[in-house]
């Protein structure tokens, strides 16, 4: 099956990087060596790669109501390795 591969574009960081949908954010800016998003354990249990997602779809994986709260989800945070792209994205990075 091919997948989709979209264009993620970074609002306060210079540039952007590609995903498929097959790939959490989280490994597409792994993949191509960005430094835009912090990492972390890569299974949403830690928090560390926090993001807001300011437009754009995408599916998501379960992530800790520990470190997403149901607020936050509603404007648009979440965990980069649980977000997969299903449209071109404009996300932010939160440090």
């Amino acid at each position: 099956m091919n997948w989709a591969t979209h264009t993620i574009k970074l609002s306060n960081r210079d540039g952007q990087f590609y995903c498929n949908e097959q790939q959490s954010l989280l490994h597409g800016v792994e993949s191509q060596r960005i430094k835009a998003v912090q990492v972390g354990c890569r299974g949403g249990g830690c928090g560390v790669c926090k993001i807001r997602v300011l437009s754009g779809e995408f599916f998501s994986k379960k992530m800790s109501k520990k470190h997403v709260s149901a607020d936050e989800l509603n404007q648009g945070m979440g965990l980069s390795c649980r977000i997969f792209p299903r449209s071109d994205m404009v996300i932010e990075a939160l440090d």
